[in-house]
């Protein structure tokens, strides 16, 4: 059962990488801290969500609602790029300079972060002809 999580997992992130290939790492100034940049992560974050295939448009639009008003009041150090329903499950990729910014959005958005993983690189179809 396990190797079936981590292969899925690992499926879930191949399928990603096309879409963050290009945005890796980006820099942006960051006010609070006497560094005049900060790096930005990508993260994959999993969200158990019982029957999120089963959402509603109209319900599907009221959680992305929610979460890019919480993003809004959080500043630009977090920012939600995409993400996939499944059956019981929604991945999301988010830029963050941390992991802890990742958890205080889910925590002041009231939807969970079962798992968050920082992507370390990505590769796709583009990188067997590199």
């Amino acid at each position: 059962m396990k190797i079936i999580k981590n292969t899925t997992m690992l499926l879930v992130i191949v399928l990603f990488s096309s879409i963050i290939a290009r945005a890796q790492t980006t820099t942006v100034k960051d006010t609070s801290s006497k560094s005049n940049s900060t790096k930005m992560k990508t993260y994959l974050i999993e969200r158990d969500i019982p029957n999120a295939g089963k959402l509603t448009p109209e319900q599907l639009k009221a959680i992305s609602q929610k979460s890019c008003s919480v993003l809004q009041h959080m500043g630009p150090q977090i920012q939600w790029i995409q993400s996939y329903v499944t059956g019981d499950k929604i991945f999301c990729v988010y830029k963050a300079e941390n992991e802890e910014l990742i958890r205080e959005h889910a925590k002041e958005g009231g939807f969970p972060a079962n798992v968050i993983t920082e992507v370390s690189t990505t590769i796709s179809p583009a990188t067997a002809n590199q």
